[in-house]
C-alpha cells in the first residue's frame, strides 16, 4: 500500500485542495490519499478557525463518492496540540510496515520544514511529497538546512515549467519528490471573504461543501470563524 497523507486545515476545503490529491495520486502513484484535518494546529492562532468538526465533514461531503480518498480524525481527536510526528508515528502503527506513507505538502509551507517538531525523524520516517503553489520558488528550498543539496538547475527548471519532477534521495529516509502542478489559484481565505461579502462561490467549493457552509452559516462572521 502506496499511502498519501494530506493534511490540513481545510478551512474549508475547496477544488484545488481535491485537485492536488488527484494530481499527487496519479503521479505518485499513490493507492489512496487519506485527507487529515487538524484540530489544534500549533502553527496557527487561535480563534481562525470553523470548529473542527464542521471542518471535517465538510472534508466527508467533499470526497464522497472518491474510493481512492479517504479520511481520518486522527488529529481532531487528540486533546493537546497536534504535531506531524505524533501522526505520522500513529499511522505508522495503525497500518504497518507493508504501507509506505507519502507526506503530501505544498511548498510554501515546507519552507519551514525546520522548525518542525523532530523534522529529521518524519524525513526517515515518510516520502515527502511536495507540491508546487502559486507564489512560491523551489529555488528557496535551498534554504531549507535539513535537504542534501539539490543541483539548482533543476530547481530552476522546475519552477520555469520545463521540469515536471525532481527526485531527492535522503539518507536513511524513502525519499523526497518535488512536483510540479498544474497552477490552481483558489485558496480558502478568498473564500471565506466572498462569504463574508455575500458574493457566489461558483466552481470553488463543491456543491455539497457550499450547501453545507449555507446551512450552518459558516465564515459570517468578521472574526473569519464561527461559533454554530
Amino acid at each position: 500500500m502506496r499511502l498519501g497523507l494530506f493534511g490540513g486545515t481545510f478551512n474549508p476545503i475547496h477544488v484545488c485542495h481535491l485537485t492536488i490529491a488527484a494530481q499527487t495520486r496519479d503521479r505518485m502513484g499513490l493507492d489512496r490519499v487519506l485527507f487529515i484535518p487538524t484540530g489544534d494546529p500549533p502553527h496557527k492562532p487561535p480563534g481562525v478557525l470553523a470548529r473542527a468538526e464542521h471542518r471535517y465533514e465538510m472534508v466527508r461531503l467533499a470526497i464522497a463518492g472518491e474510493p481512492t480518498f479517504a479520511l481520518t480524525d486522527i488529529e481532531i481527536r487528540r486533546q493537546t496540540k497536534s504535531y506531524s510526528i505524533d501522526t505520522v508515528r500513529e499511522l505508522q502503527r495503525t497500518h504497518g510496515a507493508s504501507t509506505s506513507l507519502f507526506f503530501i505538502i505544498g511548498l510554501d509551507a515546507f519552507l519551514d520544514f525546520d522548525s518542525w517538531r523532530e523534522a529529521p525523524t518524519l524525513l526517515r520516517l515518510c516520502h515527502f511529497v511536495v507540491v508546487s503553489r502559486p507564489g512560491a520558488l523551489f529555488r528557496s528550498i535551498e534554504k531549507v538546512s535539513l535537504l542534501p543539496p539539490i543541483e539548482p538547475a533543476r530547481l530552476t527548471e522546475l519552477d520555469a515549467d520545463q521540469r515536471a519532477r525532481v527526485d531527492v534521495q535522503i539518507p536513511d529516509g524513502p525519499g523526497l519528490s518535488l512536483l510540479r502542478l498544474p497552477p490552481c489559484t483558489v485558496s480558502a481565505s478568498d473564500i471565506r471573504l466572498r462569504i463574508r461579502q455575500r458574493l457566489g462561490l461558483a466552481n470553488l467549493l463543491p456543491a455539497p461543501v457550499e450547501s453545507y457552509i449555507i446551512q450552518h452559516k459558516l465564515y459570517w462572521e468578521d472574526t473569519d470563524h464561527t461559533g454554530v
